[in-house]
């Protein structure tokens, strides 16, 4: 079982395709690469350079209230989205890239991030015109699995058959996907603790438990907790942010010059580093956006609106907070700190030293505390993620739901004690399926979501 993980991991994840470059070095390019970047350059173009051209209308669709009929606001399922996409993988995730590609990673992880809001704006979409009653929740549910099965179930009279084989596999393949993401949150939290407070993995793991499943195990604690947590965490994480770079603005000018000099670097090209560079760039604008992953839409379909669009929209924005202001933080953190200080360091212990560097022992502690919120804060929403995926597969009962969530505690549990290297691969694995079964249905029903953007527009 370990080897067809691994094997698919690979697949996935591995390089499909190695092309060589200038200086010596190659370009590696995963299979995941190949599929996210040319969708969101499609969905780019299609949409006429929504990212850019629309942003103001971004803002704006933040707006709109929800509630009267149980539905969720614009508000709340940006919320929702933005504690799953902010992560680990904003602050560990980024420093890793900067350390492997350099400060010119964080440029092609700004680009990525506008492709992928294109993307993001698309399955945003969808999600909002395919939703359906939630019997259980109130309100609304949706995602991938409905939309695949409102378009590939639909019979030649109207009607529709029980399931579709492809949003079964997105379904299984999310569920699988959350559990596995489970572990790794806690066992980042828990070294994290350690490392800046000295407290032992068990008791970390006791209180994140406990509390994770005072909120989950409760009908709609989830969405209060996370109206109330995500924008602390964010504003929080800006704020100490702006304060490092308005004391360090001398060097700003210079921060810039090298992302750009490195981003396009004759040097870097002539060193043979080119590849890793343009790689770790977007790799980590790939899977910290999570667009075209499948998984935001599953809080976009709970929302109540009077256009799909406004949601779509929103969830465009949500790429945007997630890439280009939260990992640009942690990327500006990272290039103010003296090279020679951090050189030889990696992960959690590199950005803990650059935040000692700035803010002292309280940076210390201050970066393992945001590291606990955004890690509980993306536990809190992958699972109101999974509602809609345990709906679809085995229908709108409680007993389903709690048992899903039960398992995820466990999870979650388990990963506060020890790393398992095979469950973490099955996490990856799993958001890799997602992808691949999601663009299936992203292009054919594309069609939908840009019909509605032209009459939006029209209106």
């Amino acid at each position: 079982m370990t080897q067809v993980i691994q094997a698919v991991y690979q697949f996935l994840w591995g390089n499909l395709v190695t092309i060589p470059l200038p200086g010596g070095s190659t370009l590696g390019l995963p299979l995941l690469v190949i599929l996210l970047i040319p969708t969101g350059i499609y969905f780019t173009i299609r949409t006429k350079f929504l990212p850019i051209r629309l942003f103001p209308d971004m803002i704006r669709a933040l707006t709109e209230k929800g509630g009267k009929k149980g539905g969720l606001s614009s508000f709340q399922t940006l919320m929702v989205s933005t504690a799953t996409r902010v992560g680990m993988g904003n602050l560990v995730g980024v420093v890793a890239a900067i350390s492997a590609g350099g400060a010119g990673a964080v440029f092609w992880m700004w680009i990525t991030a506008l492709l992928g809001s294109s993307t993001a704006f698309i399955e945003g979409t969808l999600a909002q015109l395919h939703k359906e009653k939630d019997p259980l929740y109130g309100g609304y549910h949706g995602g991938p699995a409905y939309y695949m099965h409102h378009f590939f179930a639909k019979r030649k009279d109207g009607s529709f058959r029980k399931y579709s084989i492809l949003a079964i596999l997105f379904a299984i393949s999310g569920l699988i996907c959350w559990c596995g993401i489970s572990q790794v949150i806690s066992n980042s939290v828990t070294s994290a603790f350690e490392n800046a407070f000295h407290i032992p993995p068990l008791y970390t793991t006791i209180v994140l438990v406990a509390l994770s499943a005072l909120i989950v195990l409760r009908k709609n604690a989830t969405i209060k907790v996370l109206d109330i947590l995500v924008p602390i965490m964010a504003v929080c994480y800006f704020i100490f942010t702006l304060i490092i770079i308005f004391t360090h603005l001398g060097q700003m000018p210079g921060v810039f010059q090298r992302i750009f000099e490195e981003a396009f670097g004759i040097r870097q090209i002539a060193a043979g580093g080119f590849g890793a560079v343009l790689m770790n760039g977007v790799k980590r604008g790939l899977f910290s956006n999570e667009a075209g992953s499948g998984s935001a839409p599953c809080a976009a379909a709970a929302a109540e609106s009077n256009n799909a669009v406004k949601i779509g929209l929103v969830q465009a924005l949500g790429v945007f907070i997630d890439t280009i202001v939260i990992c640009s933080c942690t990327a500006m953190i990272m290039l103010l700190v003296p090279q020679e200080l951090t050189q030889g360091l990696t992960g959690m212990d590199l950005l803990q030293t650059a935040m000692n560097y700035h803010l002292g022992k309280f940076g210390v502690v201050f970066i393992a505390a945001t590291l606990g919120m955004f890690s509980f804060s993306t536990f809190i929403g992958i699972l109101f993620y999974a509602r809609s995926n345990v709906a679809y597969l085995f229908g709108n009962k409680w007993c389903y739901q709690t048992l899903y969530k039960i398992l995820a505690l466990v999870m979650l549990f388990i990963g506060g004690l020890a790393a398992y290297t095979t469950v973490w691969d099955l996490g990856d694995v799993g958001v890799g399926l997602m992808t691949v079964f999601n663009l299936i249905a992203l292009y054919p029903m594309s069609r939908q979501a840009l019909q509605a953007l032209k009459e939006y527009k029209n209106k």
